[in-house]
């Protein structure tokens, strides 16, 4: 049933502890057995998720996965969580946008010394825009960190947002002893179990006398848990704890199971698609090529909407027109990867393919609707590609092909000159880019200055269209799809065409 899954990701800033947080919810639901934090350093303290070799060398996620696991919840239902990893460095918003669009809610981590840190708060404003409720898990309490006081206000005023604590930390830093349930008074403690704390206390355990105060001025202070206004992304519950010392993880997963929306419907072109409808539908959110290098495997992930999936069902990508037949879909857990005999909506299943689907393709059983939401962005940097070796031009045009299917980079082919140019949405992608094509397809290339600063995309009618290709031949190029864009030297540029051709639109988006 749709009701018992929880399709979540986890937001934050880089190094607030994401990937040690996300280590700990699989090692807690059985996913992985061993956390890779037992070992401090090296490539050891890379999670499940990072799989790709920038990430392992550079310690970063630039990549979202998908990791599935069963817990029992507080009540003795069965819930399986749908965990989506989302890339926490700045460059990589375009990838994470996408992500979060398949997301029913998100857990946002934030360092308890730093607070909240820029890309916190540009993921979260992506999580606004869609209503996505968030849980706050305020982490490294074990730590030299912040006042709670002060993190939690910043959490309101600074993000607009109710905040409910929902437990508390027993002394931080040096002097930390354990977390506070506030709802049960139990302590969780550094040698394990819980201990009662208000009215009971162990009497082994000096606890500091300004903890009972702390609680009544925040019990005070905050509003109530409101379910309704959360799951409306009005209020965020929070959570104190330290992913690295594994407190606060099992409380996190029990919010999520009991707290955190079942699937929600999705937008189209014609109106919102209910779960419960009975047409299997989804829509792709992301391509992932490569993940296994020694099969030059495709994976499109789908986010199944509607309807109960069933093994070798025929569905019909939007983008293509014709039904396919789905032998081999997969369920992933961690890095392992099962045949999915069946899925429900609210989960993420792999559909191996060689280029027939793409980021934005609805598929469903009838083809008559179309999920929307899925952009493309302007890029904000324009590169030439330039070969080592020019008899690798195929191989080139091959691994450009996958790498824009991927969202990784957009290609642009120029109307006049050969060299193509990719563009990015941040730094980070051409070094993914450059690492990808040498480790994956043999590639050795260089990235040169583009005299274009950003590119739009034109639409206007034929008439409009070719009259603007007569006197500006030099400044275009087709993507992928072959529809027309406007290479621009500067964002000057693109208001001066903007007011000399009004018959057409200039694009910084494109939805698929």
């Amino acid at each position: 049933m749709s009701n018992s899954r929880r399709t979540f990701a986890i937001i934050s800033h880089p190094d607030a502890g994401k990937t040690t947080l996300t280590e700990k919810l699989l090692l807690q639901g059985g996913a992985i057995h061993l956390a890779g934090e037992v070992k401090a350093r090296g490539q050891a303290r890379r999670a499940r998720s990072d799989w790709m070799k920038i990430e392992q060398q550079r310690g970063i996620s630039v990549t979202s996965s998908v990791m599935t696991f069963e817990k029992t919840a507080p009540d003795g239902s069965t819930i399986t969580f749908n965990l989506l990893d989302t890339p926490g460095h700045e460059d990589f918003s375009e990838d994470t946008y996408r992500t979060l669009t398949a997301v029913d809610s998100a857990i946002m981590v934030i360092d308890a010394a730093k607070g909240i840190e820029p890309q916190t708060r540009k993921l979260f404003e992506v999580c606004r825009l869609r209503s996505v409720p968030i849980i706050t898990f305020i982490n490294k309490v074990d730590r030299e960190g912040r006042a709670c006081f002060d993190l939690l206000d910043e959490v309101a005023d600074k993000l607009a947002l109710d905040v409910c604590p929902m437990s508390w930390p027993v002394g931080m830093g040096g002097l930390f002893e354990g977390i506070l349930d506030i709802a049960t008074g139990k302590v969780s403690r550094p040698e394990g179990g819980s201990k009662e704390f208000l009215g009971k206390v162990d009497e082994n355990v000096t606890l500091p006398e300004d903890v009972g105060e702390e609680l009544e001025l925040a019990q005070a202070g905050y509003p109530e848990f409101d379910l309704e206004a959360y799951r409306s992304g009005d209020l965020t519950p929070v959570y104190f704890g330290s992913a690295l010392k594994n407190f606060g993880v099992a409380e996190l997963i029990d919010a999520i199971a009991k707290y955190a929306p079942p699937p929600r419907p999705q937008p189209t072109e014609a109106g919102p698609v209910e779960p419960e409808n009975k047409e299997v539908s989804g829509f792709i959110f992301k391509v992932q090529a490569n993940m296994d290098p020694m099969h030059r495997d495709r994976i499109a992930f789908m986010r199944l909407v509607s309807g109960t999936f069933k093994r070798g069902m025929k569905l019909t990508p939007s983008g293509l027109g014709k039904p396919i037949a789905i032998h081999s879909p997969i369920l992933f857990f961690a890095q392992d990867r099962e045949i999915a005999d069946s899925a429900e909506p609210g989960d993420i299943i792999g559909i191996p393919n060689h280029g027939t689907l793409r980021v934005g393709d609805t598929l469903s059983e009838k083809n008559q609707i179309r999920f929307t939401g899925l952009p493309n962005f302007a890029p904000e940097i324009l590169r030439r590609v330039a070969l080592k070796d020019p008899t690798k031009t195929k191989q080139l045009r091959k691994a450009l092909d996958d790498l824009s299917e991927e969202g990784v980079i957009q290609v642009f082919y120029p109307e006049i000159g050969s060299q193509w140019i990719v563009g990015v949405v941040g730094q980070l992608q051409l070094d993914v880019l450059i690492s990808r094509l040498q480790a994956e397809y043999k590639v050795e290339a260089m990235l040169e200055a583009s005299p274009f600063d950003t590119a739009r995309w034109i639409r206007g009618s034929d008439q409009a269209l070719r009259d603007f290709a007569e006197f500006n031949k030099m400044n275009l190029a087709k993507d992928r799809d072959g529809d027309p864009v406007f290479m621009a030297k500067s964002a000057w540029d693109v208001g001066y065409q903007q007011e000399r051709n009004p018959d057409l639109t200039f694009s910084a988006t494109k939805e698929r």
